[in-house]
């Protein structure tokens, strides 16, 4: 069954490139991953230090081969870092 994935970001302006520098490094491994069909990235209007990805695979099983991929989880460790803060993550059926 196809799930889409919430991933919530807090985010200040001083972090705003450097963070985009490393979703961009998630996004083009993301493009090679079994199972991914898209995703895209949103800024909150009324908030403008949370982003939120929104990510859609064929099921949890890829999403959770992608999760344990050590490239992303490396890559996820640098955002976590320069955010302050762990990555909220969500998972819904489609």
């Amino acid at each position: 069954m196809t799930v889409k994935i919430f991933i919530k970001r807090k985010v200040s302006q001083a972090n705003v490139l450097d963070l985009s520098v490393l979703l961009k490094k998630l996004r083009s491994l993301t493009l090679s991953q079994a199972g991914y069909i898209y995703g895209e990235t949103l800024k909150r209007v009324d908030q403008h230090d949370e982003c939120m990805v929104i990510s859609t695979w064929r099921s949890l099983d890829d999403w959770n081969a992608w999760v344990n991929n050590s490239e992303r989880i490396a890559i996820q460790g640098e955002i976590d870092t320069l955010l302050g803060e762990k990555t909220e993550y969500s998972v819904y059926e489609v």
